[in-house]
């Protein structure tokens, strides 16, 4: 999610309730009731805390839900329906209206994802959308990573159920089979003493395929994944000190020569 200018309220009571709803005491205040609204939706999950303190939970969840509202109705009053085109409010519009939606009937699913609810706290701290940003903005650099993994895990999974499926049919037995143990492999989930061991005491030189699969499945590829991701995360921070520092030596240095072929200019015309 990229973040786009809300349009500008165009009469004055509108920016007046635009600038209290972007104010620091609006949003540290929203910040704290997600806050207090996730701990009471972990409280909810007990049994035992809902029958002794359901009574005071369950007000207390609903008016932090009505304040959410309250606070949406007023980012609209105030930015009109413009504010659609924020993301982050999009965003903050479905995480609200699913917990309006009622947890009844065939809705019952739903109660579930009222704990989305938390994650307004990401379209409320300008860090966490950073974070959130970079890791979208991630998302086409890893396009050929992930063809090329898929491609070593199907090539892999049909030498795996050829070498191993008939001795272990429950890992390497079909080709399904073989993707999920070597995806287990590649998390590196008891991949020696679990499956490579066992294996080994049948076929001895097992080791000759899993030790280059799990160097290039984990160590390899998960790695350019940390490496995209990284490098989003900078360029999401943006310039660093340094280039800065850099940028503003090399500026001088343009300048001093600006300055010194106009002295140079002068000199030439004097003589």
């Amino acid at each position: 999610m990229n973040d786009i200018a809300s349009p500008q309220p165009s009469s004055p009571w509108r920016q007046q309730l635009a600038q209290v709803m972007e104010g620091r005491f609006v949003q540290r205040l929203i910040t704290v009731l997600i806050l207090i609204n996730a701990a009471i939706l972990g409280l909810l999950t007990s049994p035992e805390i809902v029958g002794e303190w359901g009574w005071l939970l369950l007000p207390v969840d609903m008016f932090i839900l009505a304040v959410f509202v309250i606070e949406l109705a007023l980012r609209f009053a105030a930015r009109g329906i413009g504010l659609l085109r924020d993301p982050w409010a999009v965003f903050d519009c479905l995480v609200v209206g699913i917990a309006l939606v009622p947890a009844s009937g065939p809705f019952s699913v739903l109660r579930a994802l009222r704990v989305l609810r938390v994650l307004r706290l990401v379209s409320i701290n300008p860090s966490m959308r950073k974070v959130v940003q970079a890791l979208l903005s991630s998302l086409p650099g890893m396009g050929s990573i992930v063809m090329l993994m898929a491609l070593i895990f199907y090539v892999s999974a049909v030498m795996a159920t050829q070498l191993f499926g008939e001795r272990f049919p429950e890992w390497f037995g079909t080709l399904t089979a073989s993707l999920y143990s070597l995806f287990q492999m590649m998390t590196l989930d008891s991949w020696s003493s679990g499956t490579v061991r066992p294996v080994m005491e049948v076929y001895p030189l097992a080791w000759v395929f899993f030790i280059p699969y799990v160097l290039i499945a984990t160590f390899m590829m998960l790695n350019l994944f940390i490496a995209v991701v990284v490098n989003a995360m900078q360029d999401a921070q943006g310039p660093s000190a340094e280039a800065i520092a850099q940028a503003q030596r090399e500026q001088m240095i343009l300048d001093e020569l600006k300055a010194l072929r106009a002295e140079l200019g002068e000199l030439r015309r004097q003589a």
